[in-house]
């Protein structure tokens, strides 16, 4: 059966209209080709007010701007959305005087390619004004049953290359996705670098993945400074494209690890990128442990509610646990992640454990039974901790 973007509800649907209804401006902001305008105009479709859509990505709706004041209050009483809204920053000072006229909620939406950070000047003009929601890839919750969680974890959740119709076809989408970030998007965000540079970092990035962020190393290895190398690192993560997962240290009496681990952000560029196109290929990979570890944090970060934080933990002693789940600096559960069904705990996994007294700890499989281990470490799939699990915390 044939399956397209618009035919699937987006969980975060709900969120994005409960922010309509209190916020003048909702931000949906994610990675290029995440589904953003297709959420956008289903929204648009369901509005009780009138709708007007500009992507700043046509010369035509530029135009409409060159007077934005003008016309943007001719259509004050609409649903105003806003495609590729990084391409005009300079709109942010306006709205905030367009909307302060009034306050009313549902004013505007947004829509943009890069985090409020890396805009900035959304956060500094539009503050208390703004709400932001973040668009994932499609994640287990959202995609069709016909659609399989090995399916979903070797090309992504990307819908240009989750919906091709054939591998062919999915391949080279994601060569065009690729090409399209290093040679334009970047550039646009303002990423003044060499496309060769970038790929060939991207490249030793999915290489490294899941692994200790060691910037000198890859200075050494791409040719620029370490403060080059971090820079640029900092500003993939703002485009969506790789995630610091950050030590958990509380415990100022242990000796821990100080230095992110770094993941990309979907495990189908991760495997173009590597040179994995099945999960025949997969399996005699080395790297089928950080990709089954990177699939299980991405979607995690997806479906994880606002205030849950996630941390790795380790220390210089072998105490180690891939996730710490907290609020604010209270632990409430760890989890290890193994690509195995019959999982076994190390030594450093029972420490860890030890040191951060979870109420409860995790063993996360690809398809195991629920089962404890021990008394309060519990082994269960991925979709039934994320199903039975994940909410209580």
């Amino acid at each position: 059966m044939y399956f397209s973007i618009d035919m699937i509800d987006r969980r975060i649907l709900a969120e994005i209209s409960h922010s309509l209804s209190f916020f003048p401006v909702v931000a949906i902001i994610g990675p290029r080709q995440v589904g953003k305008t297709t959420l956008a105009r289903q929204i648009m479709s369901e509005s009780v007010k009138p709708t007007l859509y500009l992507d700043l990505e046509r010369q035509s709706d530029l135009f409409k701007l060159n007077d934005p004041e003008l016309f943007l209050s001719q259509h004050a009483e609409k649903l105003i959305v806003i495609d590729e809204v990084q391409n005009k920053k300079e709109l942010y000072p306006l709205l905030r005087a367009l909307v302060d006229q009034t306050r009313e909620p549902g004013q505007f939406m947004l829509l943009g390619s890069a985090s409020p950070e890396l805009i900035r000047h959304s956060s500094e003009s539009l503050a208390g004004r703004i709400a932001y929601h973040r668009l994932y890839p499609f994640d287990l919750i959202e995609i069709p049953d016909a659609i399989s969680q090995n399916n979903l974890w070797i090309k992504g959740g990307f819908p240009g290359i989750l919906f091709a119709k054939n591998d062919d076809l999915a391949h080279r989408w994601m060569e065009n996705f690729i090409s399209t970030y290093l040679n334009r998007d970047l550039l646009q965000l303002g990423l003044n670098a060499s496309p060769v540079i970038i790929r060939n970092l991207w490249m030793m990035m999915a290489h490294l993945n899941g692994q200790l962020f060691n910037a000198t190393t890859l200075a050494n290895s791409i040719g620029v400074t370490t403060p080059t190398i971090k820079r640029y690192v900092d500003f993939l993560e703002e485009a969506f494209l790789l995630k610091s997962l950050h030590p958990f240290s509380w415990n100022m009496s242990k000796r821990l690890v100080k230095t992110p681990k770094i993941y990309l952000t979907d495990t189908g560029i991760l495997h173009h990128l590597i040179g994995v196109t099945d999960l025949e290929n997969l399996s005699g990979n080395p790297a089928i442990g950080s990709s089954w570890e990177s699939f299980v944090i991405n979607q995690l970060l997806a479906i994880k509610k606002d205030q849950i934080n996630l941390f790795f933990y380790r220390t210089h002693h072998g105490a180690e646990v891939d996730l710490v789940f907290t609020k604010g600096l209270q632990v409430i559960a760890t989890a290890e992640i193994k690509y195995t069904n019959s999982p076994a705990l190390s030594k450093g996994n029972y420490s860890a454990f030890e040191d951060l007294n979870a109420p409860m700890n995790f063993v996360i499989t690809p398809s195991s039974d629920d089962y404890l281990i021990r008394d309060n470490i519990r082994a269960c799939s991925i979709k039934s901790f994320i199903i039975n699990y994940l909410p209580l915390l």
